[in-house]
């Protein structure tokens, strides 16, 4: 009787009818109902408007992980999420980005807020949770690298020494558990598969940045060996091997986005062309990936083939402002033309008039709504991606 009762209650809580909001968005896609594709300023206000909600939405100074605007059994429940302290941390940048832009210094108090959020919920060791929050956390090594960015800009921004103790702490623990070849093993998230962490290249990254900023030698070498790693995982045609969340067959351009973010990343950072040459290696292969609708597929397997048809709608953000990164260096119109089609298509899947705070203005975890990554749920790492292509965007049109 309580396994049926409890079919029953899954049924109910799965069903079209408790799940209307998300399934009368999935019909205004599929019948092209209000799509809006304007100046980037709308769009950009429109995604940070929906970023403030969702800090708001949590009452600790953290960023609620996303929207569910259908059941989401993982989480078990509608409506906001808890924070998300990884994704809190590098959503910090974006924030200090928005109150330039956007001229409105709230912006920038809230970027100071989840800085400090994130110094008080710092696990002893100097490590990041993995996960959202929660009473029994665990650290997480690619979390920790995430929020030490936020800290960084933090510094940057105000000089205050409590960010650069922060990030040292943070890299402390992350060196205690590299391996010499620059790898993280132990210490992975719980939450994802701990053997397929290329995408640790992000980690590298941070790791550079904190070393440059304490003048610390170890620091910068321990990130410089995992950049060096991920070069290692990476085939002749640029594709990543073991760098996938659940899939390494198959990764997520989310994933792959992140390798190829932390690899350039670095390469700016220590101005090492090797490895700017190698990130533009992945980047220019999915030039050729891109539809007739401007997406991309969601995975691709080793030869560069789509797997899915659904788009990853965060790895489209990440991918153009890859693009951009590299126009902006090299100023082939190529990268710049294949963003803003990537970015064309992005806005189209942004409802900006829907009267739910928690759908309008946010980014979807995948197009159609309802595929295989983020299924109806508006996502803040995919929305803080997506403002930093559009402002990217704009800034490098004012330099022509």
């Amino acid at each position: 009787m309580r396994k049926v009762i409890d079919r029953v209650g899954h049924a109910i809580r799965r069903s079209r009818l408790r799940n209307r909001v998300a399934y009368r968005e999935l019909a205004r896609e599929k019948s092209r109902q209000d799509v809006a594709v304007r100046e980037n300023s709308f769009h950009i206000r429109e995604a940070a408007g929906w970023l403030t909600r969702a800090q708001d939405a949590t009452q600790d100074g953290g960023v609620s992980r996303g929207y569910s605007a259908a059941w989401n059994s993982y989480l078990g429940g509608v409506g906001w999420q808890p924070s998300y302290p990884e994704t809190t941390g590098y959503i910090i940048p974006t924030m200090f980005d928005c109150a330039d832009y956007l001229g409105d210094p709230d912006f920038r108090t809230r970027a100071l807020r989840m800085a400090d959020w994130e110094i008080e919920i710092q696990l002893d060791n100097g490590a990041v949770m993995g996960g959202t929050m929660n009473p029994n956390p665990s650290p997480a090594v690619f979390n920790t690298g995430q929020v030490m960015l936020g800290w960084v800009r933090a510094y940057d921004e105000t000089k205050e020494r409590k960010y650069l103790d922060a990030c040292k702490r943070a890299a402390t623990f992350l060196l205690s558990v590299q391996d010499p070849d620059g790898c993280w093993r132990k210490g992975n998230s719980r939450f994802a598969n701990a053997e397929a962490t290329t995408y640790n290249a992000r980690v590298g990254w941070a790791m550079i940045l904190v070393g440059l900023r304490l003048d610390d030698r170890a620091f910068i070498e321990a990130g410089e060996r995992n950049i060096e790693y991920a070069i290692t995982r990476q085939a002749p045609n640029g594709w990543f091997f073991d760098n996938c969340l659940t899939d390494p067959g198959a990764p997520l351009l989310h994933t792959i986005c992140y390798a190829v973010e932390g690899i350039l990343g670095a390469a700016a950072a220590l101005r090492k062309e090797e490895f700017f040459t190698r990130g533009k290696l992945a980047a220019d292969e999915l030039l050729r990936c891109i539809r007739d609708d401007g997406s991309a597929p969601g995975r691709f397997d080793a030869s560069w083939n789509g797997t899915v048809q659904w788009s990853c709608l965060t790895g489209d953000a990440q991918l153009a402002g890859v693009w951009l990164h590299i126009f902006a260096k090299t100023q082939n119109s190529i990268y710049q033309a294949s963003a803003r089609r990537i970015l064309a298509f992005l806005k189209s899947t942004q409802n900006c008039s829907s009267p739910e705070p928690g759908l309008r203005g946010g980014i979807k975890g995948a197009y159609p709504f309802d595929g295989a990554y983020g299924r109806f749920e508006i996502l803040n790492w995919a929305t803080k991606f997506y403002v930093d292509a559009l402002l990217l965007d704009e800034h490098l049109e004012t330099l022509q």
